[in-house]
């Protein structure tokens, strides 16, 4: 159960004025393709099941899914990223569009392909998921027109969100151009890391590793997994080293099943309990949780708050197949009344 003392009232408030809001996301782009069968027979040619077609769908994903979780809870997004100029490019711009993110910050390559994620799914069930990508760094010239635009949009965003996939977008040069532009105008900055890359992450207003990857970003083993994450010593080293490293103003750690610890500069760690009832999928649930803590924080949250409201909607999230949004209404009924 959420311990938070935050009110459906307060959340109604909150997300009237998240409305208001206007939100950068920066990051890997991709398109999340779903097709769906079922199973019936396994192959007589390999030990592998036959999926029989039965349609497909197709949703933003990676930073894109980050922009569709935001203008899902009503606030002004705007997406800046790198996709080809292929059909999948087109078709992700399309989908953009219908969720009225917009896509003036979106930089066509030529030759670069749109990076997809097929999954096949029987049953409710993901049998395979085949990855078509680009992952290699910008060109000089393309680096420089993504670093103009976000320069030109910085100065008018209440946050900017930075989703690192690993996909060669996400560099320290442009960390560097991001971190102290937000500064000097008084942006908040969230960044999802990725370790793999070795980035500079200090300096940021919100950093939110899983666990996983909090225990790589502080050059840790993760030997233990305590039931009550304030008991999990191993976790508290984890995090407690990420705050003295990387400064963040707050340390929103992801746990599954557990929820989620905050950690700020001037206090011990808070534990968010997770309020999923069901668990289908955890796609994309960091995409939902770091999209509605930071939009509760520009809307007026305290970091309890805040943590609060992005559980609540984790767990909407999580309780649907496939890379999924919460709306308002949805938040807004997952608290009792009062």
């Amino acid at each position: 159960m959420d311990r938070t003392p935050l009110s459906r009232e307060r959340v109604r408030a909150l997300l009237r004025t998240a409305r208001q809001r206007r939100i950068l996301v920066v990051g890997d782009v991709m398109l999340d393709r779903f097709i769906w069968g079922h199973v019936s027979r396994i192959s007589p040619e390999a030990p592998v099941p036959v999926v029989e077609f039965e349609r497909e769908s197709f949703m933003p994903g990676g930073a894109a899914n980050v922009a569709r979780n935001l203008a899902a809870l009503g606030c002004s997004v705007e997406l800046f990223g790198v996709v080809g100029t292929d059909a999948e490019a087109r078709q992700l711009h399309d989908l953009l569009r219908d969720h009225h993110i917009g896509c003036d910050g979106l930089l066509r390559l030529p030759g670069r392909c749109t990076s997809v994620k097929t999954r096949i799914v029987a049953q409710k069930q993901q049998v395979v998921r085949l990855d078509r990508e680009s992952n290699g760094p910008l060109p000089p010239p393309a680096a420089g027109r993504l670093h103009r635009r976000l320069a030109r949009a910085v100065p008018a965003a209440d946050a900017v969100i930075v989703a690192d996939y690993a996909k060669g977008l996400i560099t320290n040069e442009l960390l560097h151009l991001i971190k102290p532009l937000c500064r000097r105008h008084a942006v908040w900055l969230s960044l999802d890391p990725k370790p793999v890359h070795g980035l500079d992450l200090t300096g940021l207003s919100l950093l939110t590793p899983n666990r996983r990857e909090a225990f790589e970003l502080a050059g840790l083993r993760d030997t233990r997994h305590a039931s009550n994450p304030l008991e999990d010593g191993p976790l508290q080293e984890a995090a407690a080293r990420l705050m003295e490293r990387f400064q963040p103003a707050l340390l929103l750690v992801t746990l599954g099943d557990q929820g989620m610890l905050l950690c700020t500069r001037d206090g011990r760690p808070v534990h968010i309990p997770t309020v999923a009832r069901e668990v289908f999928d955890v796609s994309g649930a960091g995409d939902t949780v770091i999209a509605a803590f930071t939009l509760a924080i520009v809307a007026g949250a305290s970091p309890a708050e805040a943590a609060a409201l992005a559980n609540h909607a984790a767990g909407i999230v999580v309780g649907k197949f496939g890379t999924a949004t919460a709306s308002p209404e949805e938040i807004l009924a997952s608290f009792p009344p009062a």
